[in-house]
């Protein structure tokens, strides 16, 4: 999909303040600085749009991108960051819990890992929390960049293997310095959602 306006419609902590629109909508998990916003600006052709927080789990809103008038991205707050207090940690998981299982315009969701490496525990719970409830979800394994073009199939096996990836789910092998992945994404986000380039 071709881009060119997005504007960031609200940070909404609960339901009363997401936007009252029909735009189906897809959304962005993954631990901390995973790499959400270097995903989501690389996707909306924009250098600096989504910025990166400067500290690990500051970020504890719902952010909602509207790309096109067509969509919207919604940026998940980060998980496993320890410095977030156990209190809040609650507060904000059951404010993504309550939207990613009754959003209707919900359209599938972006789980993030490291493809540094093997995903961790909290992004295996997360993988698992996404199927119990059948939402509709790719993988995208961040900072290929940084592995040796081959090992790609190493990291490729050990994430599938280590979230026990089922054959409904995709994985995409992507960077947001070179663009690797950046077509095969949206190519799944334009099958989720219907929309495509006007």
């Amino acid at each position: 999909m071709e881009v060119h306006n997005v504007d960031l419609t609200i940070s909404a902590v609960r339901p009363a303040q997401y936007p009252q629109t029909n735009y189906p909508e897809i959304a962005l998990v993954g631990r901390s600085n995973v790499g959400k916003s270097s995903l989501t600006n690389v996707l909306i052709n924009r250098r600096n749009f989504a910025h990166t927080s400067s500290q690990p789990g500051k970020t504890q809103t719902l952010n909602f991108y509207n790309v096109e008038d067509q969509l919207y991205f919604v940026d998940v707050p980060g998980y496993g960051y320890a410095k977030v207090s156990k209190k809040e940690r609650e507060r904000f998981g059951q404010m993504i819990e309550e939207y990613l299982t009754q959003r209707e315009q919900l359209r599938g969701t972006i789980l993030l890992v490291d493809g540094r490496h093997a995903p961790t525990d909290d992004d295996i719970s997360m993988y698992q929390w996404l199927q119990y409830y059948n939402v509709p979800t790719l993988v995208v394994a961040t900072k290929i960049d940084k592995v040796k073009g081959n090992a790609w199939n190493r990291q490729e096996s050990l994430v599938k293997k280590t979230l026990g990836l089922d054959k409904q789910t995709p994985l995409i092998l992507f960077s947001a310095v070179k663009k690797h992945g950046q077509v095969a994404v949206w190519e799944w986000i334009e099958k989720q959602t219907g929309v495509s380039e006007k």
